[in-house]
């Protein structure tokens, strides 16, 4: 028997200033990159990132000042770092953008500037109600009460999250934590 490589791996991308954290699942296939909202970390796309298979990449990635991502006063630059992080990733392959809440705010600026297969906006509000999430992912989606982060983002509030260029906003409260196997199917459509 031999031991299996681990399915997520950590790295970081930037410099010290404009660090971005993110955990990546597949070395190959098309970039699925998952956006979390505002006072969450990349850890609220675990359970989807595991059910996704080889034809993708999977990567979640810290928004600056969340999780082990640098903080930042000003976010301007930010579709531009993770262009650079997904470019380096040397998958020459356009990627699915997911976004959670506020963060469907960058992913409209990404798609605007760069090439993306797909653009997929869920729960317009940033709230993730876990009265929906089964008892085993509300780990995931525990919300951080960090009162610094509303300001840092206040551009990012009020903006519709079905605003832009190839957008689909899926429906229900929170589908990728309700259900991360059905959600994962989902993005595998557009892979």
């Amino acid at each position: 028997m031999f031991p299996q490589p681990p399915r997520r791996t950590t790295h970081a991308h930037g410099t010290p200033r404009n660090r971005l954290v993110y955990d990546r699942w597949g070395r190959f296939g098309r970039p699925v990159v998952l956006l979390h909202g505002l006072r969450y970390d990349r850890t609220m796309w675990w359970p989807v990132a595991a059910e996704l298979d080889g034809n993708c990449a999977a990567i979640a990635v810290d928004l600056p000042g969340h999780g082990d991502s640098a903080a930042r006063d000003d976010l301007s630059d930010l579709a531009q770092d993770l262009a650079l992080l997904v470019r380096g990733l040397d998958l020459h392959r356009a990627p699915v953008l997911v976004a959670h809440g506020e963060s469907a705010v960058l992913a409209r600026a990404f798609a605007e500037r760069f090439a993306v297969q797909h653009v997929i906006t869920l729960d317009g509000h940033a709230q993730v109600d876990l009265g929906v999430v089964p008892e085993a992912y509300r780990q995931f989606a525990v919300r951080r009460n960090d009162l610094t982060l509303p300001d840092a983002y206040r551009e990012w509030s009020g903006v519709p999250v079905g605003a832009g260029p190839q957008a689909h906003v899926a429906g229900g409260s929170s589908p990728h934590l309700r259900d991360p196997a059905a959600f994962a199917s989902l993005v595998h459509e557009l892979v």
